[in-house]
């Protein structure tokens, strides 16, 4: 199975994040995560580790707004040549001020307005090098997405594994949030629509609201989120049942939220009626967005799934038996992070 792995990820380390309730504590999603995954790729010897090719900006631009692209690329330089009135150190960019609902008719001129634009909460910090990361982590996703495409015809049930950081299913069309900052399986969805209809099936433990802002009225890329449910949980706004698509994309939507504490067998019922209606779609090609924080010892999630619940989750997936992109997303344990990873691949190995 071969693994597109981005080294420079390592470059982006936010020091950072404001977490619930405004406690400014460590970043949650560090470098160390990969470390973990690779180690433990490396360890089972099945899995061949690549450099992602450069695919450009187009790609992305067909998902994501110009405008909030370029602030990405030019944000950070931007706040730290920026004077301010008060003398203290700077080492990432995050918004004091955020628009409400019907007050995001203009874009501020200053980076700082511009910030609380385009950011959605106070948990991606954009550091010196976030935007490199984050390009090099969508190119590994288009890779993964173009290998199943080239060998498909000459291997069966072909899949691949985009060992995104930064993640990117909270990333919207014009905004980041959530450690995304692009939408990496979007940008690989979208690029594969050219080859037939692309599902997106996203079993982070928390709502893929990025997704489902991008695709949201379009009927060629069905998406479908289990997750935490969102009066509980983050993204809180975006992830209820009756959010179904609109317009061309009416029904091509679905949210499946779970209740906290949810076990194994409350993840496999619900990943059934996922799977059915991906039966009924029918795709040419899957991209899974993989989160591992649905482990029961996550430090930021409240479902309960084990490492062979994972492993089965994986097991049930891969016996959709179509051309399959996965594409990391969370997963805060560190520990058992390789270890669950693995666990999930092992049966897209094995087709």
């Amino acid at each position: 199975m071969n693994v597109y792995y981005p080294e420079t990820h390592t470059r982006h380390a936010p020091p950072f994040e404001i977490f619930d309730g405004g406690e400014k504590v460590a970043n949650f999603e560090v470098p160390q995560r990969m470390e973990r995954i690779l180690e433990s790729l490396r360890l089972d010897g099945r899995f061949e580790i690549l450099p992602p090719d450069d695919f450009g900006l187009d790609p992305l631009l067909a998902v994501h707004d110009e405008g909030y692209l370029a602030f990405l690329e030019t944000a950070y330089d931007e706040w730290m040549s920026t004077p301010l009135d008060a003398d203290y150190e700077r080492s990432a960019l995050l918004p004091a001020t955020f628009p409400p609902a019907g007050w995001r008719n203009h874009i501020p001129n200053t980076i700082l307005g511009r910030a609380g634009y385009y950011m959605m909460d106070l948990s991606a910090p954009i550091a010196a090098d976030t935007y490199q990361a984050a390009l090099a982590s969508a190119h590994c996703a288009l890779s993964g997405a173009k290998f199943i495409t080239q060998h498909s015809s000459s291997i069966s049930h072909l899949s691949s594994f985009a060992l995104c950081r930064p993640p990117g299913h909270h990333a919207g069309r014009a905004n980041c949030g959530g450690y995304c900052y692009i939408n990496n399986a979007a940008v690989a969805a979208h690029w594969l629509t050219q080859f037939g209809r692309v599902a997106i099936l996203d079993i982070d433990y928390h709502a893929g609201n990025g997704t489902q802002d991008i695709f949201y009225h379009r009927a060629d890329v069905l998406t479908i989120s289990i997750h935490a449910d969102p009066n509980y949980e983050y993204p809180y706004y975006s992830g209820y049942p009756d959010e179904t698509g609109a317009g061309e994309g009416l029904g091509y939507h679905r949210n499946f939220p779970l209740p906290l504490g949810a076990d194994d067998q409350t993840y496999l019922k619900t990943l059934q009626k996922a799977m059915e209606l991906l039966m009924v779609y029918r795709p040419s090609s899957i991209v899974i967005s993989a989160g591992m924080d649905i482990y029961g010892d996550d430090p930021l999630g409240k479902i309960r799934v084990t490492t062979d619940g994972i492993r089965q989750i994986g097991q049930r997936i891969a016996g959709f038996n179509f051309p399959t992109l996965v594409v990391m997303e969370g997963g805060y344990n560190n520990a058992a992070l390789g270890t669950n990873t693995v666990a999930f691949l092992e049966a897209f190995h094995e087709k």
